[in-house]
């Protein structure tokens, strides 16, 4: 295959093998996007406050799903590696399975408990019943976008990035073309968006449960082999990249608990915006080392040091240098960016320009941390991954929500991010250098 992951990489090889896993990243964070825009413009503030109030939900059923699909794509990998073609074949089907069987019990417990869910979140009378109709269509389509976080990850491990690229920009499409629809001209507001989100994860499901099912050779799906030791060693080394979505959860409770009570529902519109930008931004970073990670998993498998050391240097190169372009236009194009969302003058807006502004300067050191991160469960080293991971976006951020607003009011807020990053980076440095020695990257 041209786009085998045993390649022999160089600079431009790499970049155009992790470009389609890039690409398809950035249109993944583009769904809830594309949906606040379309509900800030149809629906207005309070309704894009009520889709934040209830998104932890969704980052859980993320968390869930990549888990699933970063820890056990660094085993299958590494199996493929090693020639052991049939095994790596039965433990891929096994983790679809299991994905399946998680989906439909986390949207039925969901739908039980919807409303006292939406009120622990934060849900306040005027953002209820947008909150519940939300996350009700939402809970619907779980099965689906849990399976498309599996199916991209393992569509870069079989070798087809390509294809993967073409279902979720095909899906991206249907997104913000049924989001117009439903909220538009069929006026179903909040149930519109979130059944417009949940038809664009349905593609890249469907193309991965036909293409390998289809699939002769290579990766594909056989009859699974029920391993629970495979499962949980997915679990533990895919643990890091469920933190990180975990904690996105947690943490964006935290901003909607906090900003409620600084500023309001326009505080809570404000930090939607926000992290729309910082979905958008780390998409990159996120798509990079999720590309590259099954090339690593390989090249330990097969213990090619050589590549090894060659791909880590040319991946630093590219995240040092795209962190310093993306703080450049993170502010140069702020006030762009909120006057998509929010009407130039009003409250809301004047709040989350100048948040956005401060907190922009965490995308200039969250590169490394990503990447750090995801190359360590490359390595099926789930314990360096999750401590990066778990320092990164519980610990010090907590510890930054919870602190630096009562000493500093709403900038507490938006610098939490950036104060936390810059720890971040001081740990994923040492372990870098650490461990380069055990796993020979450098």
């Amino acid at each position: 295959m041209s786009y085998s992951i045993g390649q022999d990489f160089r600079f431009r090889s790499l970049l155009r093998f992790t470009l389609p896993t890039i690409v398809m990243m950035v249109f993944l964070s583009l769904y809830s996007i594309v949906d606040g825009v379309f509900i800030a413009r149809f629906l207005g503030s309070n309704s894009l406050s009520a889709q934040n109030i209830v998104w932890p939900m969704g980052s859980l059923n993320l968390a869930l799903g990549i888990m699933l699909a970063s820890g056990g794509s660094a085993i299958v990998a590494r199996k493929l590696g090693e020639g052991r073609l049939e095994e790596a074949r039965q433990d891929f089907s096994f983790l679809a399975l299991v994905t399946l069987l998680i989906g439909l019990a986390v949207m039925a417990v969901g739908t039980v408990f919807l409303e006292p869910i939406c009120r622990a979140l934060g849900a306040t009378e005027v953002l209820l019943e947008d909150a519940k109709t939300y996350l009700q269509v939402m809970l619907y389509f779980t099965p689906a976008m849990m399976f498309q976080a599996l199916f991209q990850t393992f569509f870069v491990t079989a070798g087809r990035p390509g294809l993967g690229l073409a279902a979720t920009i095909l899906g991206g499409v249907t997104n913000g073309v049924m989001d117009y629809l439903l909220m538009g001209p069929l006026g179903l507001g909040m149930a519109g968006a979130a059944a417009a989100s949940g038809l664009g994860q349905c593609i890249p499901t469907a193309a991965g449960l036909v293409y390998f099912a289809a699939a002769r050779d290579g990766l594909r799906f056989v009859r699974p082999r029920c391993s629970f030791r495979m499962l949980g060693e997915s679990c533990f080394n895919g643990s890091s990249e469920m933190v990180i979505n975990l904690s996105n959860a947690i943490v964006t409770f935290l901003f909607n608990i906090i900003l409620l009570e600084i500023a309001g529902e326009d505080g809570v519109a404000a930090i939607t915006v926000i992290l729309y930008a910082q979905f958008l931004f780390n998409a990159i970073f996120f798509g990079f080392s999720q590309g590259v990670a099954p090339v690593f998993s390989f090249n330990h498998g097969s213990q090619n040091e050589e590549r090894l050391r060659r791909i880590y240097q040319i991946c630093m190169r590219f995240i040092l240098s795209v962190s310093v372009a993306m703080l450049a236009a993170a502010l140069l194009l702020t006030p762009a960016v909120v006057g998509v969302f929010l009407t130039e003058g009003s409250n809301a807006y004047s709040i989350t320009v100048h948040g956005l502004y401060v907190f922009s300067f965490g995308f200039l050191f969250a590169g490394v941390n990503i990447f750090a991160s995801s190359m360590f469960t490359a390595f099926s080293d789930g314990k360096r991954s999750a401590i990066i991971s778990f320092a990164r976006t519980f610990g010090f951020i907590v510890v930054c929500v919870l602190t630096l607003p009562y000493l500093l009011g709403i900038d507490g807020v938006w610098l939490s991010v950036p104060v936390a990053e810059t720890a971040s980076l001081f740990l994923s440095a040492w372990f870098l250098r650490k461990y380069r020695g055990v796993y020979h990257y450098a």
